[in-house]
């Protein structure tokens, strides 16, 4: 498990980010982004731009969303296809995959989204910042959301 890194001050919320090889500069640049605004991050992997397979780093990401030791996570790879497939294989966990912030805040507004996909080589990284940041000051509308949330989880609601 990644160690947890910080600053503190003002609503930091512990995020979890995770790549494949071909969102590792993305991650990198993303993960000091958010040390920088006050948010706790741990970096999941992978650490080096060695061919990795996407679905274990969505897997574990998922992982620790859905547990509870980070509040929202992060996905990243080449298009944000798959390993957003691979975190919503974790039926505790809603990962959208989104290219600009209106979806991003949808994400969270209207599907209480707990992680956010995002594709490294097809977005830059001035657009994922802007997503990540309309992701993470959205919170969920509840109200008649909260039924469709809850059928996404079991579907005989």
């Amino acid at each position: 498990m990644a160690t947890w890194r910080a600053n503190h001050y003002g609503d930091a919320m512990r995020i979890a980010i995770a790549s494949d090889h071909a969102a590792i500069e993305m991650k990198a640049a993303l993960r000091e982004w958010l040390i920088e605004e006050g948010h706790e991050v741990a970096d999941l992997g992978p650490d080096s731009h060695d061919s990795v397979d996407y679905p274990d780093f969505g897997y574990k990401l998922a992982a620790v969303v859905a547990e509870g030791t980070a509040e929202r996570g992060i996905a990243l790879c080449g298009s944000g296809i798959g390993i957003s497939i691979a975190v919503n294989r974790n039926p505790a966990v809603r990962c959208a995959l989104v290219s600009e912030p209106l979806s991003a805040s949808l994400a969270r507004e209207h599907n209480n989204a707990n992680c956010l996909a995002l594709g490294a080589r097809l977005i830059g990284i001035e657009m994922a910042r802007a997503c990540v940041s309309a992701f993470l000051q959205t919170e969920f509308g509840g109200g008649r959301h909260q039924r469709r949330v809850d059928k996404l989880s079991n579907p005989s609601c």
